[in-house]
């Protein structure tokens, strides 16, 4: 979301580097896991980062995508998971799990959905996922706080590669 007038605010990376050294390394080691797929990781990440507004979280995390091989029509076809036929049932699984605990609803999160995952995943695998959709929500809520501009970090991590700019 831009906000061209608004105040510029602090940047929470410096003024808290322990904590943000610590939500640094949950990320990095979700990452690091070999329990899901990368490809699937990214999805996931871009997904909640789409329903949360995160312009910072969002750039990164489609450049990063681009860079690992993702086909640029399922990234475009991400917001419209539903209707797509580019996600297979375990990427469409994930995407609903994603959405689900991004926006936890009033009753939870439901059996029906749970089944559906327990079908694609195995419970390692399923802890694991759940981890990286806490960790990207986190990751968006201060990066939404702080209004982190998209791309501000891109020559850092090489996501200028991505020739997305």
């Amino acid at each position: 979301m831009s906000h061209p007038n608004a105040q510029s605010r602090l940047n929470f990376m410096e003024q808290s580097p322990d904590l943000f050294k610590k939500l640094q390394e949950l990320g990095i080691a979700i990452v690091k896991s070999s329990d899901i797929e990368p490809g699937l990781g990214q999805l996931v990440d871009i997904r909640a980062s789409q329903i949360n507004g995160c312009a910072a979280c969002l750039d990164m995390h489609v450049k990063q995508a681009k860079l690992s091989g993702e086909r640029e029509l399922r990234l475009y076809h991400i917001a419209i998971w539903r209707d797509s036929p580019l996600f297979s049932a375990k990427e469409r699984a994930a995407l609903a799990w994603t959405e689900a605990l991004t926006q936890i609803a009033p009753t939870g999160l439901s059996d029906d959905l749970y089944a559906e995952l327990r079908e694609q995943f195995s419970e390692k695998e399923l802890s694991t996922l759940t981890f990286r959709v806490i960790g990207i929500n986190a990751a968006n809520r201060a990066n939404v706080a702080f209004r982190t501009p998209p791309g501000k970090y891109d020559r850092e991590f090489g996501l200028d590669k991505a020739e997305l700019a």
